[in-house]
């Protein structure tokens, strides 16, 4: 992809596009106390994410991944929604050597086919659905041990996958975001990642 230069020696910026695939799955937690999903006919989703779902609200309390706060401070809430690549969830389970890695054991709400590399689409990237909702990326998100753990349930005798999970699955975990537009999200759709201008900042 061509990259502009903004001046001779400044960084150099790729020039926004889109790249489009197809929802494959939705899914939302059951209960507030739960952490896996189960598949639902469709999401709706509005300002506070995914109604009924664990994750949904506009603010949430900060945890281990914000140790800048103590933990529990009431902060904004940009990890509604999580996405998951059919593709990424494959490459997982061959790293981990089980049959399959199954989204909804590790909390995914969307998952989708299509976009290449679906982890490492960057922050501020729109997620265009059909249904007329729109996520706006957060970021990637980073596997972690809870995860691992809910896999290790799925599959009785193989010890340790609590811990390797948060490996071998770095970069290719899917994303979190934040409902920008209302809209209702369902399997067979198509979705369309509008993504931004990108540049490596590394300082002056």
């Amino acid at each position: 992809m061509d990259q502009l230069a903004l001046s001779p020696d400044g960084p150099r910026v790729t020039p926004k596009f889109r790249t489009a695939g197809k929802v494959t799955g939705v899914f939302r937690t059951t209960s507030p106390d739960k952490f896996q999903t189960g598949p639902v006919d469709a999401l709706e989703l509005d300002f506070q994410g995914i109604a009924g779902d664990r994750h949904a609200g506009f603010t949430r309390r900060s945890g281990g991944r914000e140790p800048w706060y103590p933990r529990g401070t009431e902060m904004c809430n940009e990890r509604q929604v999580s996405l998951l690549s059919v593709e990424e969830l494959a490459e997982i389970a061959a790293r981990l050597e089980i049959p399959v890695l199954k989204p909804e054991w590790i909390g995914g709400n969307i998952i989708v086919s299509g976009i290449p590399r679906l982890s490492m689409v960057p922050p501020r990237t729109r997620l265009v659905f059909e249904g007329g909702a729109v996520i706006r990326v957060d970021g990637n998100n980073v596997p972690c041990r809870i995860a691992g753990a809910a896999i290790a349930e799925h599959n009785p005798g193989r010890d340790g996958l609590d811990l390797l999970f948060p490996k071998r699955a770095m970069y290719l975990r899917g994303l979190v975001g934040y409902v920008e537009k209302s809209g209702t999200v369902r399997s067979g759709q198509g979705v369309v990642a509008h993504v931004p201008e990108q540049w490596i900042y590394e300082g002056i």
